[in-house]
């Protein structure tokens, strides 16, 4: 593995197990561990915006001081055509990636890389507002291109079943999945199970596993407000939005990378509650108020407690029943939003007479886990007695 800084100035380092700096034009290199950083000279003088890499190899977008244009560079190995160079040869240095040349009339603004693929997001540079394209070359056994096949490619592709009118804002890749997400706040995602990244040996029933080859809208569409960056571990996928004051997660859980408390694969995007309220606390330092201010705050912050306790609450019961997360604008009760008052029995019998099979079988799930976790007999039973009544009062009426 490998490491890459931009100081600055915008100067490349590089150290770690990296390509021979004294080779050319190979099938395939041999790399060599360096544990000092060193610059990569053919960027003396010119400004490295953005870099990323994958397992052996990297891309790197490069600017110049004198002309106001942005050149794409790739290096390293190139077995699968992960350099988008057109052929297998692995190159040592950087060279430049001709499809998003100066003539190109495209803008490279996005770049990431997979195990053994790279991704990046262009626009037309007469009209940098308008409609981009995400481009994908490389390994594509595991679907992870998008181009609705396990074919690998040498030379960059677009992902042709993205909306075309779409503004992406940001790309990202797992070991063997990509993620995009628009400025309307929607998120695409494709490769390995289904997008997910979850690795081979997720226990998935037969009906939903395998890869997927084209874009698949994550949540079945619900739209994230004011998306701000996606961001994908090795087999699990971050999404920052609300103008960077929420995150949501989902994918592989394992050693709680998800942040979500727990270690269990999720399948749907997640709330992530950060920071968490200790934390705020401690991290903020706060001259000492008067008594009366000093109460005041307090109470403030336990009830800022109870909302993030609630919000967290009514996301996974949203979550667990309809398998997408809680979308403000479009999942409030209609009755809470017209009148203020919240109508349970009108919303419970409509939510049911709407619900498919899938979402009554969360909800059915849920409710079992719900009523296992609850010690008490007599809660217990009140609260069967109360699912039995909604559900017979919701019936339909032959």
């Amino acid at each position: 593995m490998m490491s890459l800084a931009i100081d600055n100035d915008g100067g490349l380092w590089m150290w770690g197990n990296v390509p021979p700096q004294d080779s050319g034009t190979e099938p395939r290199l041999s790399f060599t561990s360096v544990p000092i950083p060193f610059p990569i000279r053919e960027f003396h003088g010119r400004t490295v915006l953005k870099v990323a890499c994958g397992d052996e190899h990297v891309v790197a977008l490069v600017g110049s001081k004198e002309i106001q244009e942005s050149v794409l560079y790739s290096w390293g190995n190139n077995y699968h055509g992960q350099l988008g160079l057109g052929d297998g040869e692995s190159r040592a240095r950087p060279q430049i990636v001709e499809t998003f040349n100066e003539k190109s009339g495209l803008t490279v603004y996005d770049i990431a890389c997979g195990a053994h693929h790279t991704a990046l997001l262009t626009y037309r540079k007469e009209a940098p507002k308008g409609p981009s394209v995400c481009w994908t070359f490389g390994f594509g056994e595991n679907g992870q291109l998008g181009h609705g096949s396990t074919k690998s490619s040498q030379i960059p592709e677009p992902v042709s079943e993205l909306p075309e009118h779409a503004n992406l804002v940001s790309v990202d890749c797992g070991l063997f999945h990509t993620s995009v997400v628009s400025s309307e706040g929607y998120v695409w995602s494709w490769g390995m199970e289904r997008g997910l990244g979850l690795c081979p040996d997720v226990n998935f029933s037969e009906v939903e596993a395998g890869d997927d080859s084209v874009p698949r809208k994550i949540s079945g569409g619900s739209r994230f407000r004011d998306p701000v960056q996606v961001s994908c571990g090795a087999a699990h996928t971050v999404l920052v939005a609300n103008g960077g004051y929420k995150l949501w997660s989902w994918g592989r859980g394992r050693n709680g990378v998800l942040g979500t408390g727990n270690v269990m694969d999720c399948y749907v995007p997640t709330p992530v509650f950060w920071p968490p309220n200790e934390l705020k606390q401690d991290s903020e330092e706060v001259p000492k108020p008067d008594d009366d201010k000093s109460s005041s705050t307090e109470e403030i912050k336990q009830l800022q407690t109870k909302l993030m306790v609630m919000e967290r609450y009514a996301s996974i019961l949203h979550g667990s029943i309809f398998g997408k997360p809680f979308n403000e604008e479009e999942d409030i009760p209609y009755s809470l939003r017209v009148s203020g008052y919240f109508d349970m029995g009108k919303e419970w019998g409509e939510m049911l007479e709407s619900a498919d099979k899938s979402q009554l079988m969360r909800l059915q799930a849920f409710y079992e886990d719900m009523i296992s976790r609850v010690k008490d007999k007599v809660l217990q039973r009140r609260i069967q007695e109360i699912m039995k009544d909604c559900l017979q009062s919701s019936a339909p009426k032959f």
